[in-house]
């Protein structure tokens, strides 16, 4: 059995993925490394009898150089999916160095222990380590802004302009230096904005309905023409799946659902769905209140997934409308008891 490391397996995106992947696979042992922060859930890791028998979970973070090492010793690992970071663009604005430090610390840990523990010196596997591939799943925020029209491609030049997407950006840059100067087999993928089930409170989709439930006011910034590419989280999955299988070394993979929705789209959509679904005296959209725009918020992000559609043969099965029913019924369960 192929042991594999999975960072940040208790997140929204990194839950998502075990539970996929330990699925669909029988032939892989997975450790997930996670450091339990507020953003991360045990319970969204859900497995049958069979896959726990193949799923070791470890609390720790991937800051932490000598437990890192001991896990590839431990179980010799011979993969890593890195999804391990801090990933909230206002707690970056208010704590830039912990972003600096699990993200681009961290990442950098883990991918100087797998240089280590699969090469002998650039360009050299180990004997048996020759197939050995690191995956690091990162963001379209690292490109930057858009205008109005235009699409981030692979080669579209990085401009963050957050300290996470920043962050982000380094650890992409990391990453790439391990496959140009050591010869390592690495693959980035870069996404879009994911929703689905799991994904913590903080973010946009859960706030809209936890908000409304709660008949509190729904903030959203500025003037809500801000445009995100949204991503249904298990296309997302399946995306990285397919990097992983079947990437080539050293390239960038954008993943992204070609769903542009501004963020008025967004919680008017999710509000008619609630008053269908959760009727109330009024509607949910009278709760829409707009407050002081986010320091540097990109006003448009989108993405060209050409690359992984024509090379890997990935498409997207959700569009925004089918996604959002499935996310929404999942947090009507999860909030209403």
């Amino acid at each position: 059995m192929k042991h594999i490391l999975i960072t940040g397996g208790a997140g929204f995106i990194g839950a998502n993925f075990v539970n996929y992947f330990t699925e669909k696979y029988s032939e892989y042992h997975v450790i997930n490394l996670d450091a339990l922060t507020y953003a991360a859930n045990l319970d969204n890791v859900e497995l049958n009898r069979e896959a726990l028998d193949r799923y070791t979970f470890v609390e720790g973070s991937i800051c932490d150089r000598s437990l890192v090492e001991s896990l590839f010793e431990k179980y010799d690992i011979k993969g890593v999916l890195h999804f391990a970071a801090e990933s909230h663009v206002d707690n970056s604005i208010k704590n830039p160095d912990v972003f600096i430090e699990t993200n681009v610390k961290g990442t950098f840990n883990l991918i100087d222990i797998a240089y280590k523990h699969w090469m002998i010196k650039p360009f050299s596997f180990r004997e048996g380590y020759e197939n050995c591939k690191f995956l690091h799943v990162s963001t379209d925020e690292v490109y930057g802004t858009l205008g109005k029209i235009g699409l981030f491609t692979e080669q579209t030049p990085y401009a963050p302009n957050s300290p996470y997407s920043a962050s982000k950006a380094s650890s992409d840059m990391i990453v790439r230096s391990y496959h140009h100067t050591y010869g390592m087999n690495t693959v980035i993928t870069n996404c879009s904005n994911n929703y689905g089930p799991c994904q913590h409170n903080e973010k946009l989709i859960p706030t809209i309905i936890r908000k409304a439930l709660n008949d509190e006011p729904i903030p959203i910034y500025g003037d809500g023409l801000n445009v995100r590419d949204w991503l249904y989280v298990l296309d997302h999955c399946k995306g990285i799946d397919l990097a992983y299988h079947k990437g080539r070394s050293g390239e960038v993979y954008n993943i992204g659902g070609r769903n542009e929705q501004n963020n008025l789209y967004i919680v008017n959509t999710i509000c008619n769905i609630l008053d269908k679904k959760v009727p109330n005296d009024k509607t949910y959209k009278d709760l829409i209140t707009f407050v002081e725009d986010r320091a540097g918020h990109d006003r448009r992000y989108a993405i060209d997934a050409t690359k992984i559609e024509k090379e890997l043969g990935w498409k997207a099965a959700e569009n925004f409308d089918t996604g959002i029913i499935k996310t929404i019924d999942w947090y009507l369960k999860k909030l209403i008891k």
